[in-house]
């Protein structure tokens, strides 16, 4: 059985080939107008198209028509009183002294947010009956305003969604495409509901559309998943019915590939760096990734488990600019994939962080993508020789000084996962990988004194291979709002997963899983009676215990705990899992170190001292570097996917599961076993 990864990425669409045990990879130029037609070409010139059972795909469609906002005409149906929630949203500020910020404006107008006559109370007692003749009213007015997509969100259905149920049946029967709160979000806080709600409305029928026309390009009986933002696989048919749950899709593929790969190499702690094309993300993974249970995208929240991924505008394709006050920058705008870089010789000029790697000698113009695409050194200096004129400086500085201002923005994206949730970078490793992440890794690595670099066989396509190794997933929620103390609190607890186990094995039925295939994750978001925000602790033996727990988690994260405090459980949460099916093979042991041969030697550029200077470096293949093969930075080591760039002070060998261990010299690296004596760090 052929089953192929394919991850969509903003300059490259990457595959990895999984027949029966052994792996191909490819990639190809991705085509952001119709992200189906990379795939179809990529898959034809595998020559597996025929044959394949099973497509996993990471997909940017869903966070790209937000952030473009090229959704659909939308509308919103609120109970009365209710209709400017999107607008007034909460008093926090992201820039709390900034007098100018301005919100996005909402993706629903105000003349498409329509009021209907109902109301239930907090325990979602009826107060106000279902007004039947506002719904007759409002789909005519829907009608005249070419509306296709309707978001329905009524006060408290996340309690009693009987109200909300009927709405979302009147207007489904009558041909739109509807979006209720009760099933994408059904969470208390109103606005953040209602946002969500409305993004999932915005964009579920681009994101149906696109998977439709994607499933009719495969072989019948071909089965299609898309990756979530937890980090799980669901069939197409959900995705594109709740394609909010796929904003994070992309990212989320490339941390559980890192978590695989690590875990190969005997690593559970570790940051998990995604430099690619456009952006960067990383994500801190204890064993499993972090999660939260909402975010943001475009301005807009967003209310669904999701993987604790911190994005920013620097990639290989990032444009290097010149702001008002002639301050040097890098990205957010990025060169994509057409034109791309100027190196690429495909019409762009703009400078970028792939040029400057060009002219510092780190990508090499003849073995970029395994010698398939040559890169042109001469317009990646014209480029860079821009900026240089700028800075008065000399072409390998301005390249040097591009490079250090695209890792100041990674350095602080890693800041936000670590120092700001409490977590201290130097007790994990760091997982480079990406198309541009093994180039930058080490340096990034230095800046926040991280003990040790890990780059995967295939860093470039690891996003991929984390499709094959994802499990499926489907996270389920149910609101409670009770004290723990109360009498009732243990039986709601149990009624509540109760009722979400017997909807998970509903679901999957009709998503090809068997109940025998299914695990059940029970936890509960927990806070004290008057905080205003949650913290989700997974189930122990009993809810006694789940409180203790939830005292230890708060102590944790925010440094003190209040057992004497009341605490609340606001929702329960059930997380279905079916295991995936592929699995990395075991490491092979390392019986002997060697020194492998270099192909050749090249001149590089490194900034030390405070100047940029040359230096003559081997250079490796990596198909060549078998287990135990010792590497000592200054150092190039090339492959069909990236390159990996050593710098003066490191050093590092390849362990038995083929990822490359790399650790600044004097660090205490015993290289015969790949343990690191001096530190436990990210073990």
């Amino acid at each position: 059985m052929v089953r192929v990864g394919v991850d969509t990425g903003g300059t490259f669409t990457d595959f990895v080939v999984l027949e029966g045990t052994s792996f191909r990879l490819h990639k190809e130029p991705s085509t952001p107008d119709d992200p189906a037609r990379a795939i179809v070409r990529g898959l034809e010139r595998l020559g597996v198209l025929s044959a394949l059972r099973e497509l996993l795909h990471g997909s940017t469609v869903a966070t790209n028509a937000i952030l473009e906002r090229k959704g659909t005409r939308t509308a919103l149906v609120t109970t009365a009183g209710f209709r400017d929630v999107l607008e007034i949203g909460r008093q926090n500020r992201p820039r709390l002294y900034d007098l100018r910020q301005t919100k996005p404006p909402p993706l629903v107008p105000r003349a498409l947010r329509f009021e209907v006559r109902e109301r239930l109370d907090e325990r979602g007692g009826v107060l106000v009956p279902l007004v039947d003749d506002d719904l007759h009213s409002v789909v005519a007015e829907l009608r005249v305003a070419g509306v296709e997509s309707v978001a329905v969100c009524l006060l408290f259905s996340f309690v009693n969604p009987e109200h909300e149920k009927r709405v979302a049946e009147f207007l489904r029967a009558r041909g739109f495409l509807v979006s209720a709160s009760h099933e994408i979000s059904p969470e208390y806080r109103e606005y953040e509901r209602t946002s969500t709600t409305v993004l999932n409305a915005f964009v579920a029928p681009v994101m149906g559309r696109y998977l439709e026309r994607l499933a009719a390009s495969l072989p019948a009986g071909c089965a299609l998943d898309i990756m979530q933002s937890n980090g799980g696989l669901v069939s197409a048919a959900v995705a594109g019915r709740e394609a909010v749950r796929t904003i994070l899709s992309g990212p989320a593929a490339g941390a559980i590939g890192a978590r695989a790969v690590a875990a190969r190499s005997g690593f559970s702690r570790v940051i998990s760096f995604d430099m690619g094309g456009t952006s960067t993300d990383v994500c801190l993974i204890d064993g499993t990734p972090s999660e939260r249970s909402e975010g943001e995208i475009a301005g807009h929240p967003v209310r669904v488990p999701m993987l604790d991924i911190h994005t920013v505008g620097a990639g290989g394709g990032s444009i290097a600019w010149f702001d008002t006050g002639g301050v040097l920058r890098v990205g957010p705008q990025s060169a994509g994939a057409v034109p791309g870089p100027a190196a690429y010789g495909r019409g762009g000029s703009e400078p970028t962080v792939t040029d400057a790697a060009v002219v510092l000698g780190w990508l090499l113009p003849d073995a970029f993508l395994g010698g398939e695409m040559r890169l042109e050194v001469d317009r990646a200096r014209d480029a860079i020789g821009r900026v240089a004129r700028v800075l008065g400086a000399r072409l390998e500085e301005a390249a040097w000084g591009i490079l250090e201002v695209a890792q100041a923005k990674m350095v602080g994206a890693i800041r936000v996962i670590t120092v700001e949730r409490g977590k201290d970078p130097r007790e994990y490793g760091l997982v480079g990988f990406g198309g541009a992440g093994p180039m930058v890794a080490c340096l990034l690595a230095s800046a926040l004194h991280i003990p040790y670099v890990l780059i995967p066989p295939h860093p470039g396509t690891l996003s991929a291979l984390g499709l094959l190794t994802a499990d499926r997933l489907r996270d389920y929620t149910r609101s409670l709002m009770l004290e723990v103390s109360e009498p009732a609190a243990t039986s709601a607890v149990s009624q509540a997963f109760a009722a979400l186990e017997a909807e998970a094995l509903r679901d999957a039925a009709a998503d090809r899983t068997t109940p025998d295939q299914l695990l059940f994750h029970r936890a509960l978001d927990m806070r004290y009676a008057r905080q205003s925000y949650e913290l989700t602790i997974p189930y122990q033996s009993s809810l006694a215990e789940t409180v203790r727990a939830f005292h230890a988690a708060h102590q944790d994260r925010y440094g003190y705990a209040m057992p004497g405090e009341p605490v609340m459980v606001v929702s329960a949460r059930l997380r279905a899992s079916a295991p995936s099916p592929a699995e990395l093979p075991p490491p092979e042991p390392i019986t002997e170190l060697w020194a492998p041969k270099a192909i050749d030697e090249r001149v590089v550029f490194f900034g030390t001292d405070d100047r940029v200077a040359p230096h003559r470096v081997p250079h490796y293949r990596r198909e060549e570097l078998g287990p135990g093969a010792l590497l000592v930075g200054p150092a190039l080591v090339t492959q069909y996917d990236s390159t990996i760039v050593i710098p003066p002070g490191w050093r590092g060998f390849v362990d038995g599961g083929a990822s490359i261990v790399l650790r600044q010299r004097g660090g205490g690296v015993d290289l015969l076993t790949g343990k690191h004596h001096d530190s436990e760090a990210g073990r």
